[in-house]
């Protein structure tokens, strides 16, 4: 977890637009084992250590569908403490009927599945940083099959009902965006990350402090692919943690020669990127 605290600056949390709240907090709650930390009747906000906001839900009025071939989320990744826990939800989605994807990343194990709107979610463990392979180049990531067989003899311990570990966190956020070149400039000479992995000409991986990435960027809904519409399911704004606020407003500083509209309201700021995914830069 050493790289999502100072001096780093990650992926703190993310807020979702829903078609129902009390439809998604079925999902979230009893299937993932998050805890409700604050309700309203069109709000939720989710926690697993009881205290920390990881994921928030809101149901604005007169929303629509998810919108497909646009720029927005691809997925926000949750990450938890180990790969015993990883085991755990494995074997509970399983039981549960729950249908997944799943690979091997070499950094990482993770599973691939959706909320009942559609937005993407990964859950994933770290595997030990020791054992990342660097190069000029960046990070080596891959996707190969997961080893279930493997996977499953750490997991056997655990006993049911799955519950969020309380030390989960946002491990990281992935984004469709329109156009990878202005992505790049945007998230790296904006917002201070270093690009590690590239794949192929459609995806951009980005992090702070060597981490295997905190962003990713890829085209695969179309170049130019038009923003989510804010009426629309999914990605509603995610929050970047700075690890103090001269990081901060350097980076605001570099974002406001870029062009960028940086907006300042009940003591958030929130800034767009090119494809119009909404980021809030907090400390």
């Amino acid at each position: 977890m050493t790289y999502h605290s100072k001096p780093a600056t990650y992926v703190g949390s993310v807020r979702l637009r829903v078609e129902s709240v009390e439809r998604s907090l079925r999902f979230y709650q009893d299937l993932l084992g998050f805890k409700i930390l604050r309700q309203e009747s069109n709000s939720a906000a989710l926690t697993a250590d009881g205290k920390t906001e990881l994921l928030s839900l809101v149901q604005p009025e007169g929303i629509k569908p998810k919108q497909e071939r646009r720029a927005g989320l691809y997925h926000f990744a949750i990450l938890l403490p180990d790969r015993s826990h990883l085991a755990w939800l494995v074997n509970h989605l399983a039981k549960g009927g729950v249908r997944f994807g799943s690979a091997n990343h070499l950094v990482s194990e993770a599973i691939y599945f959706e909320d009942p709107d559609g937005n993407g979610i990964e859950v994933y463990s770290d595997t030990h940083p020791s054992t990342w392979m660097w190069s000029e180049e960046g990070v080596d990531m891959s996707s190969i099959p997961l080893d279930f067989d493997d996977l499953l003899q750490t997991g056997r311990a655990q006993k049911s009902p799955f519950a969020m570990p309380e030390k989960t966190i946002i491990g990281h956020i992935h984004l469709h965006v329109s156009d990878l070149g202005e992505a790049e400039r945007f998230y790296t000479q904006g917002l201070g990350f270093e690009v590690v992995h590239r794949y192929r000409d459609s995806a951009l991986f980005l992090s702070t402090q060597k981490y295997h990435h905190h962003v990713a960027l890829n085209t695969w809904n179309g170049e130019g692919a038009p923003p989510t519409s804010e009426d629309s399911v999914g990605l509603d704004c995610f929050t970047l943690v700075f690890p103090d606020d001269a990081v901060r407003q350097t980076a605001l500083a570099d974002l406001r020669r870029l062009g960028a509209d940086i907006r300042t309201a009940h003591e958030k700021i929130t800034v767009r990127d090119p494809s119009g995914n909404c980021i809030e830069l907090a400390l």
